[in-house]
């Protein structure tokens, strides 16, 4: 009688034992974002550990199949994050790219996302199975038309065309961790993590239930410009007033910038139109380059914190508004991108939706102390050389912890005598005008940027990771290859990381093409 029970609970885990591999082989994927950090990551390991997978299409802006293959070629395939993949395949390399990858003329802010083309678009209705979406634009003070039609309303279109995929699988959105807004203590895995103003909340659920909210935001961004066209406005102006309004939007419900409220939106946007389809959602923090592969230290532009290690470095930054005590959660790019492919696998044909944050607050923090003491030692041994071929020699950071202690010596240092110049450059007849211009705009920006930034420098919050620490358990105990989509933060060594991988990439891939 015991072995009757046991022999088909032993079948069922061993059915259970699966390969990641063995899913994705014969698979079609479809890519948004594949320009953008993530998506390219995710591209080329899809490629390089799965070379038997059926197809990727490549959703490119771009007016026809040309310019979407030019702009694959010269934008994706031609990076040198590719270069292991290329090395792999030689001579074969752009026969392999050519069956493989498929660059479509689209856009995720049109129906059917701007796919034009009756039989492309055709096929990939019949034979796309998995689908990432990786669309968005990431700028904290993008304008509010622009931002809404990628974030927010990308995503709808995203969730409908899916919905005509015939054998759709499992679609996987990528949010941001940060969609939470300005929070304290641990943050869950759920919708509740989202702003502490719960009504607002509660508000904005149920208009976008009703579909009113998407019809209210379009019209009061139609409106807006409309006003501004009406004025005559210059495009100048336009920007910047556009960019302002989708503050002033996000800051009504409770989020701090324009990215995070659309990035908030477009999570509940699918959450609350999925109907039975299969549905990931993937929250990261801040993402940094490479850990491992396809090989340490790769990286594609500046990742939050780069810009003032960059800064740094070269003697602009000086000072930071920030506790230095602070958890500051960041996650490098292929771990990422493994556990949005294990969670591909994990919850493919499951017509239910999960969250999962991906990070390192919870398992493993560091704060800006430590950052900063491992970028002095780094440059102090290894200094940044100018223009002139001098070494520049760095110090210790001075940490505000209050935005009015900030202010306070921004007011001391640089407005003071800047009002100085002002009176000067009037009593000598405006000679100094344009040097007092030039410094004040330049100070303007600062104060602007810093004030975007705040609330992450000033951040308090731990993100919960529990769903993403079963999968890896899942992972370990379910799939034969756990190590090679390994994305647990624990085996950072964060000294080792960031000092001898992530500024040393950061400078080989970004600081010295500049």
């Amino acid at each position: 009688m015991h072995s009757d029970i046991t022999q088909p609970i032993l079948q069922i885990f061993t059915m259970e034992l699966k390969s990641i591999l063995g899913y994705l082989q014969n698979k079609t994927i479809l890519v948004t974002g594949a320009t953008g950090f993530l998506g390219m990551v995710f591209v080329e390991k899809i490629l390089r550990v799965q070379p038997d997978v059926k197809k990727l299409y490549l959703l490119l802006r771009a007016s026809d199949t040309k310019s979407a293959t030019d702009r694959m070629h010269n934008q994706i395939i031609g990076k040198e994050l590719f270069s292991v993949l290329r090395e792999k395949w030689g001579a074969e390399f752009d026969s392999f790219i050519a069956k493989k990858v498929v660059a479509v003329p689209g856009d995720v802010t049109f129906d059917d996302l701007g796919v034009k083309e009756f039989k492309l678009r055709e096929d990939m209705c019949t034979d796309i199975e998995i689908i990432l979406n990786s669309a968005g634009t990431t700028n904290f003070d993008e304008r509010y038309d622009i931002a809404l039609s990628v974030n927010t309303f990308g995503v709808q279109h995203v969730l409908s065309f899916a919905k005509k995929c015939l054998k759709l699988e499992m679609l996987l959105h990528v949010s941001t961790a940060y969609v939470c807004g300005e929070r304290d203590g641990l943050i869950l895995e759920d919708s509740s993590s989202f702003v502490l103003d719960s009504s607002c909340m509660d508000e904005m659920e149920k208009e976008i239930t009703k579909f009113d909210f998407k019809v209210q935001e379009k019209n009061l961004v139609e409106e807006k410009l409309n006003e501004l066209k009406a004025q005559n406005a210059t495009e100048e102006v336009i920007t910047t007033t556009m960019k302002d309004f989708g503050i002033e939007r996000a800051k009504l419900y409770g989020w701090p910038n324009t990215y995070v409220f659309t990035k908030a939106m477009g999570e509940i946007l699918l959450r609350h139109s999925k109907d039975n389809l299969s549905v990931v959602i993937i929250r990261p923090t801040v993402v940094t380059s490479t850990y491992k592969e396809p090989f340490p230290g790769w990286v594609q532009g500046f990742r939050t914190i780069d810009s003032v290690i960059a800064g740094y470095c070269k003697g602009k930054v000086t000072c930071l508004l920030v506790d230095p005590m602070s958890v500051f959660d960041m996650v490098p790019v292929d771990m990422v991108v493994n556990s949005i492919t294990v969670a591909m696998v994990a919850n493919a044909n499951k017509s239910s939706s999960i969250i999962y944050h991906v990070g390192s607050s919870m398992r493993n923090p560091i704060n800006f102390l430590n950052i900063h003491s491992f970028s002095f030692r780094y440059f102090t041994k290894n200094p940044w050389i100018d223009k002139d071929g001098k070494p520049v020699k760095v110090g210790k950071l001075k940490f505000f912890k209050t935005m009015a202690t900030f202010r306070m010596y921004m007011q001391i240092r640089f407005m003071l005598p800047l009002e100085g110049l002002k009176f000067v450059s009037k009593a000598f007849g405006e000679y100094f005008q344009d040097l007092y211009v030039n410094y004040n705009q330049k100070l303007k920006l600062v104060m602007r940027l810093v004030e975007l930034y705040e609330p992450y420098m000033l951040f308090k919050g731990i993100f919960d990771d529990n769903n993403a620490e079963d999968l890896r358990r899942i992972t370990r105990e379910s799939f034969v290859e756990s190590e090679t989509f390994n994305f647990d933060p624990k085996c950072i060594d964060w000294e080792d990381y960031i000092m001898h991988t992530h500024i040393p990439g950061l400078q080989k891939h970004v600081m010295l093409k500049r």
